[in-house]
């Protein structure tokens, strides 16, 4: 075949030699296919990559929130001795009208361990998210086992005492010298007044 004595105007293919008719058959379905991987699949495989990465996504959420919901009566069980903790600890925080007798036992704590206060300072109310701080700073004198008998006696009171900033030192001549910061609770709600009875009109 001479390639010279072939007409290569397109419209003139169908006079062209049968291998050139393959030939050219080939490439243009090449060329098609190529500009609709382009113009066509590639988004579209693309936008298929995504999908996969959205289902991976899914299917993974979808495993952690079947094992919550699998682990849902021990969360909910959990959540029950939370909040009957919490119940708790609310009942042994004291009232406002509770607080003035609550120094009191503090006190009488210290002087039934043998100790002798040099200073019992209570401070301004602090408030917290849900419930008010109610620090006492103090300074005590006596011995370790004295010291140790106090701190003993205040973990068993019936409302919650803590505490904290504690600061020993040799007191001349004998003995020791502490001082600490003790902190009560509460809630932070003045309790409701009671509610004065009407009286009815004569």
């Amino acid at each position: 075949m001479n390639l010279s004595e072939v007409n290569w105007d397109f419209d003139a293919a169908g006079s062209w030699p049968l291998p050139l008719k393959i030939v050219a058959g080939l490439i243009i379905s090449i060329a098609v296919a190529v500009g609709g991987y382009y113009y066509l699949i590639k988004d579209q495989i693309a936008e298929l990559d995504t999908i996969k990465q959205e289902e991976i996504s899914l299917k993974h959420s979808f495993e952690t929130k079947q094992r919550k919901a699998v682990n849902l009566k021990d969360y909910k069980a959990q959540l029950d001795q939370i909040e009957a903790s919490l119940g708790e600890m609310i009942k042994q925080m004291p009232t406002k009208a509770e607080v003035a007798n609550l120094l009191v036992d503090i006190s009488q704590t210290g002087l039934a361990s043998g100790l002798e206060f040099k200073l019992f300072k209570p401070g301004g109310e602090i408030r917290k998210e849900f419930y008010s701080e109610l620090p006492i700073n103090i300074e005590v004198i006596g011995d370790y086992e004295e010291l140790g008998l106090f701190v003993s006696g205040l973990a068993s009171l019936p409302r919650i005492v803590t505490v904290h900033d504690v600061n020993m030192k040799p007191n001349a001549p004998s003995g020791m010298a502490m001082k600490a910061t003790v902190k009560t609770y509460n809630e932070g709600v003045d309790q409701p007044a009671p509610k004065k009875k009407k009286r009815r009109k004569k």
